[in-house]
């Protein structure tokens, strides 16, 4: 058997990446083997015969042509042989595997020898290193062309074009790759980013975000948006926000909603250029919070996808969060401090970090689901779920009751909106007396209930009767559907229906849903809970029963 090798050289004729063949030999053992990769060479004549192949080739290098296995087909037919292209590890790109020699394979892989010609007396074979990614004289990849008749010049000078064709097409497939890579690894880095600012971890969200995005969270405080399209359009929208806000904002594919792209953005421009997307894509909705500190992150995404529900119910698919009035808003400040702050107390023992975990995550986890939260952070569902026991236990809660996770959710975000509690003064003192049911029992308060569960009495179904077995069955509704004597769908469709006349979103939870059972509770038709009464002295321990 005998082995011959040609030495690659730069691009020459009139096809792109066309390589000249050169004739230096070197011999080894039964191999005849030409051309190292530090040799001179010296240019082929073009081959003067039927040249209508290299019209076909060139066609292989238009956008709609360039496919490998279409080429390496088309190459075999043109040779009338077998051809195999396969990767420096051995893997089969296109075309039909062959038997070839290991070691030559190798000392083309490894660019001691360019090109190689094998015959073992029933068939030619030549083999063509393509190099198309990386420094080096490597090879990223190995063409094997077998036939049984000799490689006549034109037969010779089609592999060669086509080598350079398929290095080009090579090189445009791994830069396709790469750019592919670099777009996951900088949605991931956003991602990274905004699960820090969940968990208030400001500090190393900043600088994670320096350098990437210079400058995108100098400010302390930032609005948080949600627009919303159909799972299929996700990418394509979250590609037009990154591109509309220019390093502006901070743009993430929601990890706990397919169809959700949550936009974090300083500058007021970033609203109204979302606006302007939304405006011209039908079936895309907006929500927005308020400006709030960046260590809020996680309450003003809360606040964004409750604007959102909202937007599903206006005319131009978008809302803000501050655009109505809220029950926390109408309570005596001092009085709801000192209230959130004695709740909260049995936290105030363990260590900053720990205690701010643990609130970040049972927010989240009383926003939404355990399983969305998780998805949101960055965790498993059971250490979200473990970190809201432990918060349950520790503040003497049943988080299963409805009531409860919506006073709750008031005690975390009145802390989170106004920090820590400053007892001294004697109006803070005189606060310190008054209880949620005292804070909920304001002319305001009740006023504002009954204006927002009013709504309902214009409908002709009892829908506030339906809503409020609902909330005290804990939203369970074939509990309530026994309580009321009726079927549980017609107490879900109830509750559904009284979804776009309260303008609030209930089935899903969050804060829409606590703050219709503030409504209740400040109306009276529901009692208030009794958040923390036990286990106020060892504040670690667990809680049974």
């Amino acid at each position: 058997m005998s082995v011959c090798g040609g030495r690659k050289r730069a691009p020459s004729g009139n096809l792109p990446g066309a390589y000249a063949q050169v004739n230096a030999e070197k011999t080894r053992g039964r191999r005849h083997v030409a051309g190292r990769p530090d040799e001179g060479a010296a240019p082929v004549r073009p081959y003067d015969g039927d040249s209508a192949w290299a019209q076909q080739l060139l066609d292989h290098l238009r956008p709609a042509g360039r496919d490998l296995d279409r080429l390496v087909a088309w190459l075999a037919r043109s040779t009338r042989a077998t051809v195999c292209l396969q990767d420096g590890h051995g893997r089969l790109l296109a075309g039909e595997r062959l038997p070839l020699d290991a070691a030559v394979v190798a000392d083309v892989v490894a660019g001691r020898v360019a090109a190689a010609a094998l015959q073992d007396g029933v068939r030619q074979v030549r083999l063509v290193g393509i190099r198309h990614a990386g420094p080096g004289p490597a090879a990223g990849a190995v063409l094997a062309v077998a036939r049984s008749a000799p490689f006549d010049r034109q037969t010779a000078e089609i592999l060669s074009h086509t080598a350079g064709v398929l290095e080009l097409l090579l090189r445009e497939r791994e830069l396709l790759a790469s750019g592919r890579r670099l777009r996951r690894a900088t949605s991931d880095l956003r991602l990274a980013i905004l699960q820090l600012l969940m968990v208030e971890d400001t500090v190393s969200a900043r600088r994670v975000a320096a350098g990437l995005w210079p400058g995108l969270l100098e400010q302390d405080t930032a609005r948080v948006y949600v627009v919303e399209t159909s799972a299929t359009e996700r990418d394509r929208l979250a590609d037009t926000c990154v591109d509309a806000t220019t390093g502006r904002a901070l743009v993430v594919r929601c990890p706990a909603v397919d169809g959700h792209v949550i936009v974090v953005g300083p500058s007021a421009e970033v609203e109204e250029r979302l606006r302007s997307i939304i405006a011209g894509r039908p079936g895309t909705f907006l929500g927005g919070s308020p400006r709030q500190r960046l260590a809020l992150t996680a309450t003003a995404y809360g606040q964004a996808v409750t604007a959102l529900a909202v937007a599903h119910f206006r005319p131009e698919r978008s809302a803000v969060y501050a655009a109505r009035t809220r029950p926390a808003q109408l309570m005596d400040p001092a009085g709801l401090h000192a209230w959130a702050s004695r709740v909260l107390r049995p936290l105030d023992r363990l260590p900053h970090h720990v205690r701010a975990e643990l609130l970040a995550t049972t927010g989240l986890g009383l926003e939404f689901t355990a399983v969305s939260a998780a998805k949101v952070l960055g965790v498993s569902r059971n250490t979200v779920r473990a970190r809201m026991d432990r918060v349950a236990a520790l503040l003497g809660a049943d988080l299963s009751r409805l009531a409860v996770r919506a006073v709750a959710h008031v005690a975390l975000n009145t802390e989170a909106a106004h920090g820590p509690y400053d007892p001294g003064g004697p109006a803070a003192r005189a606060a310190d007396r008054d209880g949620l049911t005292h804070l909920l029992g304001t002319h305001a308060l009740r006023s504002w209930g009954e204006g927002l569960l009013g709504r309902l009495d214009e409908e002709g179904r009892d829908l506030r009767g339906t809503l409020r077995a609902w909330i005290a069955a804990d939203a369970h509704a074939e509990r309530a559907a026994r309580a009321l004597g009726v079927h549980a769908q017609t107490v879900r469709e109830h509750v559904r229906a009284a979804e776009p006349v309260l303008e609030r979103r209930l089935t899903a939870g969050g804060t829409d849903l606590y703050e219709t059972v503030l409504a209740h509770l400040a109306v009276g038709e529901l009692s208030v809970p009794d958040l923390g009464t036990t286990n106020r002295e060892e504040p670690d321990s667990p809680v049974h029963g």
